[in-house]
């Protein structure tokens, strides 16, 4: 018996915290979307440490961010060739590859930012040359061009796999920044960054126990947090902009902590820890609970999924709401976003919007990405 032909796509996807390169195969024939591969290409440490110094303001080198934009392209090819390889498929099987790269700075509108910018590396012509696929990149900046945030890009592939017609559900993306994604019963998707996720947990844990993050919440979970830094924290102006809204390591940084600190060093570490936890779970579910409909269940994506002290956390504060991960509704936590870069690739090749202006702020529908696509040798 024939097999019907599958639709491939390859995501690729580095998030703020910058620990990997995860990709993942994705075929969306017959109307249905199923991950059947995944891959997470580490970044080597020195190469982090040299993209590190771009995320924040200040005098950048030219020929570092050159550097880094050609080395990451390099790495990305090799997380796409590694997975094919994995799967037993060749770069002919695949239609194209999304790749959204890695972000090392983002100024989304504000009366701060009179010339808005986003930048992601990780040249994609390298991808395409080394890889023989067609690859789809750059998918942020014409959200911008449109006066839009940019930010975040997810929602619509989150609603294109995850809507519901009987339940309003939430995704929460727990990255190095956690952002929202609001699904409507009647189709109304609202989405935006919250703050804090896991950037300001790894970084400290980090710089205690040289550990590159809080396995399952362990440490937070040994400590109590503290009310007096947690309301501290809590006072960033961020947290106070409406919607439509996007943030980074532009703000939420370790200098930013640091600041924060100085009338707290009474405080141990581990309270600290603790207390970093409580602020990415309370900012999540306050933004939760001021959506404009009430929500039945919730669904985790992203590594805060794997932090059973911040899931708990989460889980207290939302109830009586649902609380899983997105593994119960058919995509693992840690590939949602490289999937959605592959949804977002096919999208652009078929000529149809990737964003959502309720969403970004965008002044319209538009297709993102740029196209460059695999030449013959």
């Amino acid at each position: 018996m024939n097999q019907p032909p599958r639709e491939l796509y390859i995501g690729l996807m580095s998030g703020t915290s910058m620990d990997g390169i995860d990709s993942a195969i994705v075929d969306f024939s017959q109307n249905k979307t199923r991950v059947i591969a995944t891959y997470c290409q580490p970044i080597p440490e020195q190469l982090q440490q040299a993209i590190k110094p771009l995320f924040l303001p200040g005098d950048d080198g030219i020929d570092a961010l050159g550097s880094a934009d050609q080395q990451l392209g390099v790495y990305f090819a090799a997380a796409a060739t590694a997975l094919l390889e994995q799967a037993g498929l060749k770069a002919r099987d695949i239609s194209a590859i999304g790749s959204h790269g890695q972000t090392v700075r983002h100024r989304p509108p504000s009366s701060d930012t009179p010339h808005p910018f986003t930048l992601q590396i990780g040249d994609p012509n390298i991808i395409a040359a080394r890889t023989g696929i067609t690859t789809v990149a750059d998918f942020r900046r014409r959200d911008m061009a449109l006066g839009g945030q940019a930010a975040p890009l997810v929602p619509a592939f989150h609603h294109a796999v995850f809507h519901s017609k009987t339940r309003n559900r939430a995704v929460v993306n727990i990255g190095g920044i956690s952002n929202i994604t609001l699904l409507t019963t009647e189709g109304e998707v609202l989405g935006f960054d919250t703050g804090p996720g896991n950037r300001l947990l790894d970084d400290w844990i980090k710089q205690h126990k040289n550990k590159s993050f809080d396995d399952c919440g362990q440490w937070a979970d040994q400590h109590a947090s503290d009310p007096p830094l947690l309301e501290q924290l809590k006072t960033h102006p961020f947290l106070r902009r409406p919607a439509p809204k996007s943030t980074g390591r532009e703000e939420f940084n370790r200098q930013w902590l640091d600041q924060a600190l100085k009338k707290f060093d009474h405080l141990s570490p581990g309270c600290v820890q603790a207390t970093l936890l409580a602020f990415t779970a309370e900012t999540i579910a306050d933004a939760l609970k001021a959506l404009p409909v009430k929500i039945d269940e919730t669904f985790i994506c992203g590594g805060g999924a794997l932090n059973t002290a911040l899931m708990k956390s989460l889980g207290d504060l939302l109830a009586p709401a649902a609380v899983g991960s997105t593994a119960e509704l058919g995509i693992s936590p840690e590939w949602v976003e490289a999937a959605a870069f592959a949804w977002l690739a096919r999208q652009t090749l078929a000529g149809l919007a990737g964003n959502l202006p309720a969403v970004t702020g965008a002044k319209n529908l538009t297709i993102l990405g740029g196209i460059y696509p695999s030449y013959p040798a």
